[in-house]
């Protein structure tokens, strides 16, 4: 495995950049998860800045999506200090959910697993933090609501994991195109 300044660089900002989300809960999974979708770029463009073109090469999934669930863990830290118990455990949950999608895609290597175990933690992660910060009478106390907010946190997350993992989508290079990164 070829390891690239800009793959080196790339993978230093996603391993710092989730350390924000311990001290602004919100702002830091949001710029944590923006990395995450802009990492490719990040490479692309470093890459071609550097001289190199090794870029992530054919490791990207392995990167990705071990670097996910190192940032999708420190808000599942933050999420163990949720006062609603019900808001605590739907977190654990949903992390541990995703977090057995991964183990499968890495013993069998198939990516459409992820459009089974969507990372629907995330968006209940994001959602319950703006709730408890701004929104608090929208902060689910019951199962029906619980139920409701998740099914509506579905849907886009269902699109999402329909582009990338199932039809193998590549935005990444729409946002290349917008930038014109020329890779």
């Amino acid at each position: 495995m070829e390891f690239s300044v800009a793959l080196i660089i790339t993978v230093l900002i996603r391993l710092i950049v989730p350390l924000l989300i311990f001290r602004w809960h919100i702002v830091g999974v949001l710029l944590a998860a923006l990395v995450d979708t802009l990492d490719v770029v990040f490479v692309d463009s470093l890459s071609l800045l550097f001289g190199e073109t090794s870029g992530f090469g054919t490791n990207y999934q392995f990167f990705d999506k071990w670097l996910d669930i190192y940032y999708l863990a420190f808000a599942l830290s933050v999420s163990l200090r949720w006062k609603s118990k019900l808001a605590r455990n739907t977190s654990i949950v949903l992390f541990a959910y995703r977090a057995l999608g991964l183990v499968l895609f890495e013993i069998t290597g198939i990516r459409k697993i992820f459009f089974f175990f969507p990372n629907l933690f995330e968006n209940f992660y994001i959602y319950h933090a703006i709730c408890k910060k701004y929104f608090p009478n929208l902060i689910t106390r019951t199962m029906a609501q619980l139920l409701l907010v998740l099914f509506l946190l579905y849907i886009p997350k269902l699109i999402q994991e329909w582009a990338l993992h199932y039809a193998q989508l590549q935005p990444w290079n729409w946002i290349k195109t917008i930038l014109n990164v020329p890779f």
